[in-house]
């Protein structure tokens, strides 16, 4: 899939700032920005620099400001909008094109006759961005310029005011740090003169802050100045990093990007051979699809000492003991979250044929376990994590599923097995927020007050917008999925397995109090606080797309059915039903406006993917199934390019919202293209 625009797009500031390029380092690291090169979030800027991989982020290089001098005229090629409104200078109107190559953002300049590109990529697994600038049509030479604009701050966070920094220069370079405990980092040019600055610009105005309810105003420092003369053909690479001995030749380092990329597809195409996609060529659409997933695999240390249960064989894992990976929930703004890297797990790594990566992320979470449970969210900081989820352990069972089928590893299925075998007594007996089996239906329980389980978990100060205490239906359809994959590994391992069979009987007979007959569909919570909550929502889909279905194939079409009356839209499903008093089709306004309306009627880009595999296990039809992800193929070109976006407003035009990128949208989407080849 090309994704490449001219002037339509790159000359209208609208279309120019609201379609956002995003560059990753596969240690949580990254850089994004618009097309136009105008700041619009908190979140845009060279170097984002994940400080103890894959999180504790900070912003560190924001953005060069470029002038070309040509000819005798100068042209600037930045874009800035300040507080007080004004648009200047306006650099997006010399942008002639703009398209990616693999990942990386390509400009092209244009002034009288000259052709300037520009290109920004990540080095894999550190901290460094590559900046460079290629003359590739010209009759004279051509002077570039480049003001350097800098920071430190949590990326999260707002820069207002001033502090003093170390400014000195290096080798090739300039070294800064601000504050003494600081993190050094350094801007490096094999090519180019660099003369020190120290200057604040005041008063960036950040759009999509505002619109969000945050600070839209920030301040950066202008802390140096890059000046390089290139003749027809020739190019300069400047390199944002904080490692200093990081290589300066910007020709080999784009070479080793694109092998990357290029080892991605061979990966696919390798694995490809030994499953169902093997007839069928890496199509431009694939291929895009696997170049975003790619993104959010991300390097995590995979030891958690307080874990009681880590698995003593590994087979012929490369893995260590410290070193694992996990995955980015979505861009700019999620660290790894377990629900998220369980249910895209599939998707990112096992349909991109990269089992390794699989392997190593079900094993740094095997050692995360803690009664019983996965993770819910790791800490920014990196304390201990958060274990409020009573969907993603349920969801690890599927990922442990998912990948013994694409792999027939039957040494790490035994070496994970005690794991599992731990969780699911530590269910049967209750573990934390009253998350338990009840004895008399098999269903499993979970809810107290204060705190979301779901991955429907909106929270505003102590409010809980959806709290669905009692006993969810897609947590029950996760909780019967675990217990006949559980009944499949002991079999596979001959390990007892009557024990997890008598228990899938019990639960799938319980799961019957589900279905409501009014609706003829499920209900979304039974046993709550006020009973039966029969409210619409897609929660129920996953009683359909799961392996293992507790409901009957009336039932599970009946289910279907209902969804794509009610919930399915062209980016997804909805929340909940437009009919429903709580519905709200539009997604925006401050945080609290936002989080009370997240899953009371917006569109969720992920639900596609269950819901074409449910589609496709009842009607059977390939072509009208796939012809449901098209849409989200388009979304590609339209908010965060080359990727999918997090989620949509209800009501049409289902505008994009949220992060630009998301890993579950794009797993999913993934796993359902190539399921419905």
């Amino acid at each position: 899939m090309k994704l490449d625009f001219g002037r339509p797009i790159c000359g209208n500031l609208t279309n120019a700032a609201s379609r956002e390029w995003l560059v990753t380092n596969g240690i949580g690291g990254f850089a994004c920005g618009t097309i136009a090169g105008l700041l619009t979030r908190r979140y845009h800027g060279l170097l984002i620099a994940a400080l103890q991989p894959p999180l504790a982020r900070k912003l560190l290089v924001t953005k060069f400001d470029e002038t070309a001098f040509y000819q005798d005229i100068s042209y600037p090629l930045y874009t800035n909008r300040w507080a007080d409104g004004a648009l200047e200078p306006q650099g997006f109107h010399y942008i002639e094109r703009f398209h990616l190559e693999g990942t990386t953002p390509v400009w092209t300049f244009t002034y009288a006759d000259s052709q300037l590109e520009k290109r920004v990529w990540m080095g894999t697994g550190e901290n460094t961005t590559y900046v460079r600038y290629q003359l590739s049509q010209g009759s004279a030479p051509l002077t570039l310029t480049a003001k350097v604009q800098v920071n430190y701050r949590d990326f999260h966070g707002s820069t207002q005011g001033s502090w003093d920094w170390e400014i000195d220069p290096v080798p090739g370079g300039l070294r800064f740090q601000a504050f003494k405990d600081g993190i050094p980092f350094y801007l490096l040019s094999q090519q180019t003169e660099i003369t020190p600055k120290d200057e604040w610009f005041r008063d960036f105005a950040l759009s999509a802050e505002q619109y969000r309810g945050f600070e839209g105003i920030e301040d950066h420092l202008n802390a140096g100045e890059f000046r390089a003369t290139l003749m027809p053909g020739e190019s300069v690479t400047i390199i944002a990093t904080t490692n200093p001995d990081t290589g300066l030749d910007g020709s080999k380092a784009y070479t080793e990007r694109r092998q990357h990329e290029d080892y991605l597809i061979a990966s696919f195409e390798r694995a490809s051979q030994h499953t169902s996609y093997s007839s069928y060529p890496v199509d431009e659409i694939t291929e895009r699809l696997l170049l975003a997933a790619d993104q959010f695999i991300v390097q995590r240390a995979a030891i958690n000492e307080s874990s009681e249960h880590i698995p003593t064989e590994a087979g012929t894992s490369s893995v260590s003991n410290t070193a694992g990976h996990s995955i980015i929930a979505g861009y700019p703004w999620f660290g790894d979250w377990g629900r998220d890297t369980m249910i895209s797990l599939p998707g990112l790594a096992l349909s991109t044929g990269r089992h390794e990566i699989a392997r190593s992320i079900l094993l740094t979470f095997s050692r995360f376990v803690d009664q019983g449970m996965l993770p819910n969210r790791f800490t920014f900081t990196g304390e201990t994590p958060e274990y409020n989820t009573a969907d993603a352990t349920l969801w690890y069972f599927e990922a442990v599923r998912a990948y013994h089928a694409a792999t027939g590893d039957g040494e790490f299925l035994k070496a994970l097995f005690p794991v599992l075998v731990d969780i699911i007594t530590w269910h049967q007996r209750g573990t934390r927020y009253q998350i338990y089996v009840d004895h008399d239906d098999g269903l499993l329980f979970a809810g107290q007050p204060g705190v979301q389980l779901t991955w429907m978990d909106a929270k505003v100060d102590d409010w809980v917008v959806t709290p669905r205490t009692g006993k969810q239906v897609e947590v029950n359809a996760l909780w019967y999925n675990a217990l006949r994959s559980m009944s499949d590994f002991a079999r596979h391992l001959g390990e007892p397995s009557k024990p997890y069979e008598e228990l899938g009987d019990r639960t799938q007979s319980g799961f019957a109090r589900f279905w409501n007959p009014v609706g003829n569909c499920c209900y979304d919570v039974i046993d709550g606080p006020n009973g039966s909550d029969d409210s619409l929502r897609p929660n129920q889909i996953l009683a359909v797309s799961l392996t293992h279905s507790p409901l009957d194939m009336v039932q599970q079409k009946a289910v279907i059915d209902a969804t794509a009356r009610h919930l399915l839209t062209s980016h997804g499903l909805r929340s909940l039903a437009p009919q429903d008093p709580l519905y709200a089709g539009h997604y925006g306004g401050d945080s609290q406006q936002r989080d009370s309306v997240y899953h009371q009627g917006t569109v969720w880009g992920w639900l596609i993917g269950p819901f074409v595999s449910a589609h496709l296990r009842v009607y059977k039809d390939r072509q009208l199934a796939r012809s449901f992800l098209q849409p989200l193929i388009y979304n590609m070109a339209d908010h965060g390019l080359g990727t999918i976006s997090e989620i949509f407003d209800g009501d049409p035009p289902f505008t994009p919202r949220g992060c630009i990128a998301q890993a579950w949208s794009v797993a999913e989407v993934l796993r359902a293209w190539l399921e419905t080849e």
